[in-house]
């Protein structure tokens, strides 16, 4: 009798683990998130980060994805791409991530972009603009900017409202800088707009005077620089030590920042950027969705967020939405599965409509061009999103207070 007694238990020991177990719906939904935390980059990697946070808060915070929490996890690639590598392989191989995103400049983007390929695990990249990496034919890379982004307004711009007759492109030695400066010409030059200079330079460099003496000598009036925050710090305060002053300064990467901005003071004033997002400059219609972005990011970090910031959220928000109708179809959450259904997404988010080209480029990508006047970044193409008029050309130093 006792033995029939001690027969049951395995089956009650059973019974109770099995209701006690975490069901499917409870078990959460991981995906992994690699940046530059740390090293050179580590500025614009947090940015990145912080983007990336936002999204998976939002989702995590209005119940999940079909009742599932989303867990990140985050790793620093040290601004290495070896280290990038070897971040990806464990977040692939070992800690079996759904997904990747996160992502900043291709010398990083590229490496992960390959061990994904291998592991067959979408990666989303936030910040990518090397054309060579959806080149490759990695079925499960995506991005959510890209190159001709920039350009194309940028060539817009210059040809049909500054229309310069002396026109430079500066750009730092990098391989998206020097794409950048590559297509640009060529736009230009197929809209009768003639480049006199096109120059690189060292990143880092610790003096442009010879540079801007070139520049002077060849009396150029418009300046276009492929550089970046640092770049274009050192490069305005040396024109005006050196007393030159273009008709237009004009630096897509870098100068949109209220950083930036708060660094150089009245120095900024009438500088041209471009710019995809930042409070107050939102994809029409995405007024709402913009607003709720930047409160939440307001109180999760203690202060306004950026275009970089917006990157990192969209590269995240879009993952988790093909994510999302991975779930709501019933079917396995499997990299193939995930990779389908970026493939077929059309979302609108406040820095653009999002959808995907075969190579995993975006199709609608594009930037603003922008002016800093009085301290604020005003929107002054194209003219159907314009919020004020260019101030060209620009005072010359002296003439300011």
């Amino acid at each position: 009798m006792l033995l029939n007694r001690w027969r049951g238990i395995p089956c009650l020991l059973l019974l109770f683990l099995w209701c006690h177990l975490p069901t499917a719906a409870a078990v959460p939904i991981r995906i992994g998130e690699i940046n530059p935390l740390s090293g050179r980059l580590a500025k614009q990697g947090l940015e990145i980060h912080q983007g990336v946070e936002v999204a998976v808060a939002e989702v995590n915070e209005t119940g999940g994805l079909e009742g599932r929490q989303v867990e990140l996890i985050s790793r620093d690639d040290q601004s290495q791409p070896d280290v990038a590598i070897s971040r990806a392989e464990e977040l692939c191989a070992w800690r079996k991530v759904l997904a990747l995103t996160g992502g900043y400049v291709d010398s990083l983007v590229g490496p992960i972009s390959e061990v994904a390929r291998k592991y067959k695990v979408p990666y989303v990249a936030s910040a990518s603009l090397q054309e060579e990496l959806t080149q490759r034919n990695n079925p499960y890379f995506f991005r959510v900017a890209k190159l001709q982004g920039f350009v194309n307004p940028l060539c817009a711009f210059l040809s049909k409202h500054l229309m310069p007759q002396r026109l430079a492109i500066i750009h730092a030695a990098t391989p998206g800088a020097t794409e950048f400066a590559r297509n640009l010409r060529s736009c230009l030059q197929r809209n009768s707009i003639s480049v006199r200079l096109v120059e690189k330079f060292r990143p880092g460099t610790p003096d442009f005077t010879p540079l801007i003496n070139k520049l002077a000598s060849l009396n150029i009036d418009v300046i276009v620089s492929g550089g970046f925050f640092a770049d274009h710090l050192l490069f305005v305060r040396q024109l005006k030590e050196t007393r030159v002053t273009p008709t237009a300064y004009i630096g897509p990467f870098g100068i949109a920042y209220e950083s930036f901005i708060r660094e150089m003071g009245d120095d900024a004033e009438y500088l041209f950027s471009t710019c995809a997002w930042n409070p107050g400059i939102t994809r029409p219609g995405t007024e709402e969705a913009s607003q709720k972005f930047v409160n939440r990011f307001r109180r999760m970090f203690d202060r306004e967020p950026n275009t970089t910031n917006m990157h990192g959220y969209t590269s995240a928000k879009a993952l988790l939405s093909a994510i999302g109708e991975v779930l709501r179809q019933g079917k396995p959450l499997t990299g193939p599965n995930i990779r389908e259904t970026l493939m077929g997404l059309n979302l609108i988010f406040p820095m653009e409509q999002l959808s995907f080209e075969q190579n995993g480029d975006p199709r609608h990508y594009q930037h603003l061009v922008v002016q800093i006047q009085k301290g604020r970044l005003v929107v002054v193409y194209p003219e159907t999103r314009a919020t004020g008029s260019a101030i060209y050309p620009m005072p010359k130093w002296s003439q300011r207070r």
